[in-house]
């Protein structure tokens, strides 16, 4: 392989039903800061059916060219079809960086093309670079149940390919206006000739849970110790409006279900406000909630882990303090609701 033939950083595009995913515009931001590093182009991989049109928002989000394979095939996901379009535009145009976002669907393309062009690929990466002398992708996660940060070099084969969780990274501000160069490719494979077939799409309206887009999260550790300290945690959250979220020792608690897990195998969010109940701060779940506008930590052990990741903490028993500011939010709130204002809390 003459890796020298290999230049430029492309970004995966998920689009779901014609509407972009954030995770995408979010690593058109971080592959951005790649691209300038290495002084070439950034480029996005939009595949689907009428979304051509979508490459001017990712123009303004950063990208300087936008590939694109409009086709009917592509309109659903399917690894078959998505494979076989990604390989051969990585085949012909030769890309040295390649991210995916760490959806169902990123996840299951990036390790399909790995495969498919044979070269390696880093998983849930939290923190990407370059070697600028040796012009290797430094792509690091956490490791050995995350105790180290380990940083993932792939020397001997392009392109570098790596993972990255929604939310871990954030979006640029776009540009409005901004252009740059649309390159229309076909993909070569007939439906008829295809091994699998999308027969019908079954959405899971029953989990209410979305930690990802919620602005205040409060979260439970293991130092609620029982369903009465999970109840407790639900009732400030029902007060504050709040998404309830929980350290995986929760989960395995059986406490709560997956849905709620905040952290390295859970979700990754950026709530304005996370306050962490009982939650002692272990790098698997910090990594999940460590770019939160605001973290309020409550543990009785002063020297817990969570309260490095704080803005402030509160060295406390959670059965006496949590009662005390579920009661005097509600009463702010209450309070400005009767007098037909808002109240900030």
């Amino acid at each position: 392989m003459n890796m020298e033939e290999y230049r430029g950083v492309w970004v995966f595009i998920e689009q779901r039903n014609g509407e972009l995913v954030d995770v995408g515009l979010e690593l058109l931001g971080a592959g951005r800061d790649l691209a300038d590093k290495l002084e070439v182009d950034l480029c996005g991989i939009l595949l689907g059916h009428n979304v051509k049109d979508r490459a001017k928002d990712l123009f303004e989000y950063g990208a300087d060219k936008v590939y694109v394979i409009d086709d009917p095939i592509l309109e659903l996901y399917r690894t078959e079809t998505y494979m076989k379009a990604v390989g051969d535009l990585v085949r012909k145009y030769k890309p040295e960086i390649f991210l995916y976002g760490a959806t169902a669907n990123g996840k299951d393309l990036a390790s399909a093309v790995a495969t498919e062009v044979m070269t390696g690929l880093t998983a849930d990466t939290t923190l990407l670079d370059v070697n600028l002398d040796k012009r290797l992708f430094e792509a690091s996660r956490p490791a050995f149940g995350g105790n180290i940060m380990a940083t993932i070099l792939c020397k001997k084969h392009r392109p570098q390919m790596a993972t990255v969780r929604p939310k871990v990274m954030k979006k640029a501000d776009p540009q409005p206006g901004r252009e740059g160069e649309l390159i229309e490719e076909s993909i070569s494979v007939q439906e008829e000739n295809l091994k699998t077939k999308v027969i019908d799409i079954v959405r899971d309206t029953n989990k209410a849970v979305n930690l990802e887009e919620a602005d205040i999260i409060v979260a439970a550790g293991k130092g609620i110790k029982d369903e009465k300290g999970w109840k407790m945690v639900e009732e400030l959250a029902d007060v504050l409006n709040a998404t309830v979220g929980a350290s995986r020792d929760v989960v395995e608690m059986g406490i709560c279900g997956h849905e709620h897990q905040v952290g390295q195998t859970g979700a990754t969010v950026t709530p304005k406000l996370y306050i962490a109940i009982g939650i002692s701060g272990a790098v698997q779940h910090v990594v999940g909630m460590q770019n939160s506008e605001l973290i309020i930590a409550i543990n009785t052990d002063p020297d817990a882990a969570i309260f490095n990741a704080s803005h402030y903490g509160v060295v406390a028993d959670a059965f006496e303090i949590v009662p005390l500011l579920t009661e005097e939010f509600r009463k702010v709130l209450q309070s400005g609701a009767e007098e037909g204002g808002v109240a900030h809390v």
